[in-house]
């Protein structure tokens, strides 16, 4: 008896001492099929905040309310649950923000989970509504033009440049809109509601309601191991 009162001992403190994921990961769900996210650990309020929307179940039933081709699929509005066909959505709100958390590190690459805002001078987040990047692919030419009109002379760095040539993405939004997350699985998701027909406020004809959940540690440790960020 003693022996196994040592093994189970044992056993509990392994347990509680087995080092947690280093990323959380996310499942976005919809009809379009779905696509799991890592919540960037540079951008800790969002991240959290996210993960308690997901746990309340908050964004759950909201709507894919804004899709703009080339550009990006945007939801989280809670106005956008059960609303009426046609309806103008986007303005709905949590009933608080989250302070701008900007990285020169972090970009508006194809792929990425972002929060909306209004216009607000401090930047701040909208407290449930998002936007996933799904961009196109830019030139020399252009992203000096973005350089030059949209982000104020600021320099696109070399690195980020030579993605958003091969792959894309909104380089016009970076150090303007929070960027806290990024798709790992499931791009395809992304790139066929970005192509659903829409109505005169780019919301879809046929609704595209979305399930959020977060994905549980032994899942996330898994996804750390395949894309090689279990130090990160």
């Amino acid at each position: 008896m003693k022996k196994l009162t040592t093994i189970a001992l044992l056993f509990i403190s392994v347990c509680a001492f087995a080092k947690p994921p280093k990323n959380q990961y996310v499942r976005i769900k919809t009809s379009y099929g779905q696509c799991i996210i890592r919540l960037y650990n540079e951008t800790p309020l969002h991240r959290d905040n996210f993960i308690k929307l997901a746990k309340q179940g908050t964004l759950n039933g909201t709507l894919f309310h804004r899709v703009i081709k080339d550009f990006m699929i945007q939801g989280g509005d809670p106005d956008s649950k059960n609303a009426k066909p046609g309806a103008a959505l986007g303005e709905g709100s949590v009933g608080y923000t989250v302070p701008a958390e900007f990285r020169d590190s972090i970009f508006h690459k194809k792929g990425v989970l972002a929060a909306a805002r209004d216009d607000n001078p401090d930047k701040a987040s909208s407290g449930s509504q998002f936007y996933i990047a799904e961009g196109k692919r830019f030139t020399d030419e252009a992203l000096d033009k973005v350089q030059e009109t949209r982000l104020k002379g600021r320099k696109i760095p070399l690195s980020q440049r030579e993605y958003y040539k091969a792959v894309g993405g909104i380089p016009h939004l970076d150090m303007g809109y929070t960027v806290f997350g990024e798709v790992v699985t499931g791009i395809e998701m992304v790139d066929l509601i970005a192509v659903v027909k829409t109505d005169g406020n780019d919301r879809p004809l046929a609704d595209v309601p979305i399930t959020v959940e977060l994905l549980s540690k032994s899942e996330c440790k898994q996804l750390d191991k395949l894309l090689g960020l279990e130090g990160k």
